[in-house]
């Protein structure tokens, strides 16, 4: 994955813009903007990364991915199977268990309501 700065520093060049273009369309001062795309600030606010994607036309994602402000989820997996492969011990066989048998609780609940 590219870093934060070059990924801004491609899009800013893609759409043709300099420092000051892009200050003054963002109010985001144009030293503060060669910091990031130098990747000297690795974590800006993420209304500073709003602004930019707005500006530069691509996905406010890709910038707070970027920035290691949200992480990306492997595609197919659920929050919770994301959480228990990344937890030490995982789940027990008897958890396991107990968590299939409370969806199906859930899922009749929720069709017969």
């Amino acid at each position: 994955m590219k870093s934060l700065g070059k990924t801004l520093k491609d899009s800013r060049e893609l759409i043709q813009f300099t420092l000051r273009q892009v200050e003054d369309a963002t109010g985001i001062s144009n030293a503060y903007l060669s910091q990031l795309e130098n990747d000297k600030i690795k974590k800006p606010s993420a209304n500073v990364l709003y602004k930019l994607a707005s500006l530069y036309n691509i996905e406010l994602d890709i910038l707070l991915k970027a920035a290691g402000i949200i992480e990306t989820r492997e595609p197919g997996k659920s929050k919770l199977l994301n959480s228990v492969a990344l937890s030490a011990n995982g789940l027990t066989t008897e958890e396991e268990d107990a968590l299939l048998e409370y969806l199906k609780y859930y899922r009749y609940n929720k069709r017969n309501a």
